[in-house]
């Protein structure tokens, strides 16, 4: 039992680091050198926010479901050690990008360590070790990617400060390979160290079935729409901040808030995940992001951008927990890296479309109002999509030690 206890500990440990690494910082601190890029590179708003966008269109395709597919069958231990790998080669290669198509090839590097090495391997491993408590463990190992999505402006400022932001950006490749690539080298290689299924548990579905089912649809399509909003803040809340005349401290530390609150997100989201239906979770989280958004298109008032700070952090913190939960409830865990292979390539399509259609409606008169209606009713359509998901029965079938 202690054992056991001890290796529930490791992976939870393992996907923190490689969450914290290969999301928190490698996601969040990036778009923090987006202005820097602008002003030294001659890129525009929309050729910095559309590498996102060349490399999902790129990656997602054509390695997401290969990706689910060699964790299914062989486990998440090598491409957790390659994914962190490919994002700290990307933002060294990135740093000194000054042509256009190193800048895309470079960002392909980054897609593809994020696919290999970021969520989709920690899901997996996660579900497959816990079952009473997922909700719980994926919230706690999701801390990561809000724990490095806080500190990593504070230490880019700091790091540009003396350095200069080209070699900043390098040096935070290597603090990312450091943090990503160690502990999954010690984890077990079996795919059979991962599994710790109940008797209960759902037999392996063919991806084909599930494809077939409806509910596949609808969860994929509501987690595109609420992933892409928060998607196409992310992305622009530098540049928008920095339209409102925030200093460089001053901007990081409304991007460190947000990361900050979804902290809180994480904990309470997985915490409830646990408690009540994974269904109305949901569903509050996608009203939040939205409720969130709505708040930078009310009227100015006092303290309007820390409100929004908290509230998207706190509806960040639970938006991509809640999918890998909804995906296990609905189609088991034997197949939930091809499942959330094929989610997560939509919501990555989505996730990076949408930056680039907000700088398309971008322009010195109106600003960002076009574009975040457009997030708004596109996170709101969301929600809406993920109502008509049937609720499932959460069966406590063993206990969980941390």
């Amino acid at each position: 039992m202690k054992r056991s206890n001890s290796n529930n500990t490791y992976v939870l440990t393992t996907a923190f680091f490689s969450l914290l690494g290969l999301s928190g910082f490698a996601h969040y601190g990036l778009p923090f050198f987006f202005d820097f890029m602008v002003e030294d590179f001659g890129y525009t708003r929309a050729e910095v926010t559309s590498g996102f966008a060349v490399a999902k269109i790129i990656v997602a395709p054509l390695f997401g479901f290969i990706a689910g597919w060699l964790i299914d069958r062989f486990g998440s231990r090598r491409l957790m050690m390659l994914g962190a790998f490919l994002v700290g080669i990307a933002f060294i290669g990135l740093s000194f990008s000054g042509v256009l198509w190193m800048f895309y090839l470079f960002y392909v590097f980054k897609s593809l360590g994020y696919v290999f090495g970021g969520p989709l391997p920690c899901q997996v491993l996660i579900s497959r070790r816990f079952q009473l408590n997922r909700g719980k463990a994926m919230g706690l190992a999701y801390l990561g990617i809000g724990v490095g999505g806080a500190i990593v402006p504070i230490i880019a400022t700091n790091l540009e400060k003396f350095l200069g932001w080209q070699m900043a950006l390098s040096a935070l490749g290597i603090i990312i390979f450091l943090l990503a690539f160690p502990l999954p080298f010690f984890l077990k290689d079996s795919i059979n160290s991962e599994k710790s299924e109940p008797a209960d548990e759902k037999e392996s579905v063919p991806i084909k079935t599930i494809l077939k089912n409806r509910n596949f649809y609808l969860l994929a399509f509501g987690s595109m729409c609420s992933i892409g909003a928060v998607g196409g803040m992310g992305q622009h809340l530098k540049l928008y901040l920095r339209d409102l005349d925030f200093s460089q401290a001053h901007a990081a530390n409304i991007m460190s808030l947000v990361l900050l609150s979804s902290l809180a997100g994480r904990v309470f989201m997985g915490w409830l995940a646990d408690t009540i239906n994974r269904k109305y979770v949901m569903l509050l989280i996608y009203l939040i992001v939205g409720g969130a958004i709505l708040t930078l298109l009310l009227p100015p008032f006092p303290g309007r951008i820390y409100v929004f700070a908290v509230a998207f952090g706190l509806g960040l913190g639970g938006d991509y927990m809640i999918i890998p939960l909804m995906a296990a409830d609905h189609f088991g865990i034997k197949t939930l890296g091809r499942t959330m292979g094929i989610i997560l390539v939509a919501d990555g399509i989505a996730e990076s479309a949408l930056p680039v259609v907000v700088s398309l409606v971008y322009n010195d008169t109106v600003g960002y109002s076009i574009g975040f209606t457009i997030l708004l009713c596109i996170a709101l359509s969301g929600a809406a999509i993920i109502s008509f998901l049937p609720k499932v029965s959460q069966k406590v079938v063993n206990k969980d030690k941390f």
